[in-house]
């Protein structure tokens, strides 16, 4: 199966109120074709958060979410189209914003491999199941 990766930078705001870059690393596999995932590189290790493509794509052009991930359109402060990322979880909350011409991009390429309204026919269903099963016999 296709995986498809882009490097980007997130602009995040540190408890102290300083905006910190941070690399961050986009990957969609079609096996797994409604959702991608961002990879945060932080000094303290990886973190890997799995959002839906279709939260995504919706919010490069208006607000949507619930719960622990929220996406909205925005303008940086030099006029340029970015997209918040707004993470909430019991450990805490990251607000990050990054280049809509990045995303935007990367969610073509996605789109390219599995059209919207098609993702259906790249699950493998009995691969899951036999994967569930395998690891309760465990």
């Amino acid at each position: 199966m296709q995986v498809l990766t882009t490097a980007i930078t997130l602009s995040c705001v540190d408890p102290w109120g300083r905006t910190v870059d941070m690399p961050t690393t986009m990957a969609y596999r079609a096996e797994d074709p409604y959702a991608l995932s961002l990879v945060f590189h932080a000094g303290s290790g990886d973190v890997e958060w799995v959002v839906s493509r279709t939260l995504l794509l919706q919010g490069l052009t208006s607000p949507t979410g619930e719960g622990d991930v929220r996406v909205y359109p925005s303008i940086d402060e030099d006029a340029r189209a970015v997209t918040i990322l707004d993470f909430c979880s019991p450990d805490g909350r990251l607000v990050a914003q990054a280049d809509s011409y990045v995303i935007q991009g990367f969610l073509a390429r996605t789109l390219s491999v599995v059209p919207v309204g098609r993702e259906s026919e790249f699950l493998d269903l009995d691969g899951l199941v036999a994967r569930l099963l395998g690891s309760v016999a465990e």
